[in-house]
């Protein structure tokens, strides 16, 4: 029998296989609420992914239920026109089933931050000090909402920050003392960085932007996402996972259902529209595709480790753009978790993992290249 999931093993392979849809006790979450009214169902697609058939390097090929299981997935969705073309649910899960998002929950924030700037709510090209006083004495003085956004600011952690900002997410054991992140960056010290060069990724950003985001409302950032996306298009209550202050996890700690992310991708797809209803800003959607810096990312941390995918790619807002034909826009999170969008021919697919290690650069590229091999089946459908 496998042992049950805590603190210190639960994003460890086997028990994050069920540990990622049944976090363990010690860590908190705050309720996401979906619309009372419901968002609508999907349709059965006519169309079907039959004949898939991922070729790999050596020759052999994968088919579906290989590539499913080589990549350790626990759900997976597949929309093509809005209706429903595939749905798997494994390791215990369900359609109603919340799995944690992990980094993916970045691209969810960046939407909502850009939703909140488009309002006038928050400035992104202004130090984030107008709303965060309390990191102007650190190496954050200086970046601004954008930086944070587009992972270009310069601040690198030295190995005792690193360790003492992971104890304070409260995703493991706090050590002595129960820190949360706000408390952590307030004890930061040091001069400013230069922030706006190259792609840096570090979660320390975002988590730093949720806590901007809530200055600049007076809202908790749970509340926000409700608000302005969840009530409108999802059908499940979401969660987010809190910090030892009861702080929501801007960078990671978004649970929520499989169709609900895939419903977010579909409001991507048609360009921020749900049915008759604009969502999201068209303007935004846009930009997520065309507004990150390309020079940026090639000169960036993971330019060489998406090299195997592709060479041509930016990063927005949280969402990464593949500039194939067609673009791709995706979110990605350690351990397998993605949203795909081809908006050119409108498909979305929405997948949740739990790989053994945080990165698989072998799965990754499966993961990828499966996107491909659906659309090619789609379009033959």
């Amino acid at each position: 029998m496998q042992p049950a999931a805590d603190l210190s093993s639960w994003r460890q392979s086997p028990q994050n296989h069920s540990a990622f849809h049944n976090l363990p006790s010690e860590i908190a979450t705050a309720r996401v609420t979906a619309g009372r009214e419901g968002a609508p169902g999907f349709t059965t697609s006519a169309k079907s992914i039959k004949g898939f058939a991922l070729r790999l390097p050596n020759g052999s090929t994968l088919d579906l239920e290989q590539l499913l299981g080589a990549t350790s997935t626990d759900a997976m969705v597949v929309l093509r026109d809005g209706e429903l073309v595939y749905e798997t649910y494994r390791n215990g899960m369900e359609p109603n089933s919340r799995h944690i998002a992990m980094s993916a929950t970045k691209a969810v924030i960046g939407l909502l931050t850009e939703m909140l700037a488009m309002d006038g709510v928050i400035e992104l090209d202004v130090p984030v000090t107008k709303y965060v006083p309390e990191i102007a004495d650190s190496p954050f003085a200086g970046a601004t909402a954008r930086h944070l956004l587009d992972m270009r600011v310069g601040v690198v952690f030295d190995e005792s920050q690193e360790k003492a900002y992971a104890r304070t997410v409260g995703w493991e054991p706090p050590g002595s003392e129960k820190m949360g992140m706000q408390a952590f960056f307030s004890s930061l010290r040091g001069p400013a960085r230069e922030h706006g060069g190259p792609f840096r990724y570090h979660s320390a950003n975002t988590d730093l932007l949720g806590w901007a985001l809530e200055r600049a409302t007076s809202k908790k950032v749970q509340d926000l996402l409700s608000e302005r996306l969840w009530t409108r298009i999802a059908v499940d209550d979401a969660a987010f996972t809190l910090d030892w202050a009861g702080f929501a996890r801007s960078a990671g700690g978004l649970c929520a259902s499989i169709g609900d992310l895939a419903r977010l991708g579909r409001v991507l797809s048609a360009n921020g529209r749900l049915g008759q209803r604009q969502i999201i800003p068209s303007r935004i959607v846009d930009d997520l595709v065309s507004g990150g810096d390309r020079r940026a990312w090639t000169a960036g941390q993971f330019a060489e480790v998406f090299a195997p995918i592709s060479r041509q790619m930016s990063y927005r807002s949280g969402w990464y753009t593949v500039d194939g034909d067609p673009q791709v826009l995706f979110a990605l999170g350690v351990h397998g978790q993605n949203l795909f969008i081809d908006r050119a021919n409108d498909i979305v697919i929405a997948k949740f993992s739990s790989w053994s290690q945080p990165v698989d650069g072998h799965a990754l590229w499966l993961t990828h290249t499966a996107v491909a091999e659906i659309r090619r089946c789609l379009s033959q459908a």
